[in-house]
């Protein structure tokens, strides 16, 4: 059973390599492993090395920290606004979709906006 804090990693490594357009392949050439050693990683199936980490930060360019945030501590009370979900971004859907708004030119992207508040405020 992986460990929770190697399943989190492996979804902010997927979820970077998504945000950048990267694929499984072209992120392992990078670092200089087999693809299929990236989606043990993006699982955690298999726990990634500190120097792994440190070349998979350096290849999707973010600091390290970037694997761990987002991590909650057991125990530790949610505000209203934490409730929504940690891995939101981790999401295939939700990271096109955000690839998409920021295709929007910029007006428009900002009335799309207003109205998203809105429409958010109302339910």
């Amino acid at each position: 059973m992986p460990h929770p804090v190697d399943v989190h990693v492996g979804k902010r490594i997927r979820h970077r390599r998504w945000l950048v357009g990267m694929t499984q392949q072209q992120l392992a050439e990078q670092v200089g492993i087999k693809f299929q050693q990236i989606q043990k990683y993006e699982t955690g199936a298999n726990r990634v090395s500190a120097s792994r980490l440190w070349d998979i930060a350096d290849a999707l360019d973010v600091q390290i920290s970037f694997f761990f945030e987002g991590l909650e501590h057991d125990g530790a009370d949610k505000t209203d606004a934490e409730q929504m979900p940690s891995d939101l971004m981790g999401d295939k859907e939700a990271l096109d979709l955000v690839r998409s708004y920021y295709a929007i030119p910029e007006n428009q992207r900002r009335r799309l906006f207003d109205l998203a508040r809105v429409l958010s405020d109302v339910a």
